[in-house]
């Protein structure tokens, strides 16, 4: 009989790993990713590819900005990793991979590159993910592998992935060369683009809640300090 690892096993092995309490805000991010990386582990279709550890990196980047102590970021993030047993390296190494490489291309040699219309020889292995995902009717797509796609978009050309209606066409494009399914695509990016928003502005409501309350204490210790202050001695 074979056992599939359950969501509650991964959770068990995520928090014997990561044995320090995670920050409230940041806790949902962190299990909901947890989650999402553990049902495409388990899932029968899904095949690990640098795209996707690219979407998890930067997804797992981007959410966490902030984080205090800044030290625990990289320990929470291998523990995440080893989760779902695979390893942290290998996801940052092949994320960063794909970053420098969307650095060096414009944004339509890029999506000529993805859509597979054209071949530009410069990532074997990047080449032979994209021909297998374009070929494998049984791809599992996934919203990780989504924000992949978005993540070179942005590295190649930040300004077209601002400008909604070039960031559409390209995504369209895309989506036809790989058979991904176009309304997906876009709807969890929407999503996607639409929580980091709200994460940002949850942040900055953190930042003025702590300034508060700092300004608080501060104020505080001042007046304990006036109330206990020695009494002038009499001669």
């Amino acid at each position: 009989m074979n056992n599939v690892r359950t969501v509650s096993d991964t959770k068990r092995t995520f928090y014997s790993l990561h044995t320090r309490p995670i920050n409230t805000i940041y806790r949902r991010v962190v299990e909901e990713l947890m989650v999402e990386m553990h049902l495409l582990s388990v899932n029968v279709d899904f095949t690990y590819n640098s795209i996707y550890a690219l979407g998890v990196v930067t997804s797992f980047d981007l959410f966490m900005q902030g984080y205090q102590p800044e030290r625990d970021k990289e320990s929470i993030f291998n523990a995440l990793c080893q989760a779902v047993e695979q390893e942290a390296q290998r996801y940052r190494q092949e994320a960063e991979r794909l970053q420098n490489l969307a650095k060096t291309l414009s944004a339509n040699d890029l999506t000529a590159w993805l859509s597979q219309s054209t071949n530009l020889d410069r990532d074997p292995d990047l080449q032979a993910q994209l021909q297998a995902i374009a070929n494998n009717p049984n791809f599992k797509y996934s919203r990780l592998f989504a924000i992949g796609l978005f993540s070179l978009l942005e590295l190649s050309n930040p300004e077209l992935v601002k400008d909604e209606k070039q960031r559409t066409e390209a995504l369209k494009t895309i989506a036809t060369g790989l058979k991904l399914s176009e309304e997906k695509l876009n709807k969890d990016l929407e999503l996607y683009l639409s929580n980091l928003d709200k994460m940002a502005q949850a942040l900055v409501v953190m930042a003025d809640m702590l300034a508060a309350e700092r300004k608080k204490r501060e104020q505080r210790k001042q007046q304990s300090t006036t109330s206990v202050a020695p009494p002038t001695a009499n001669e």
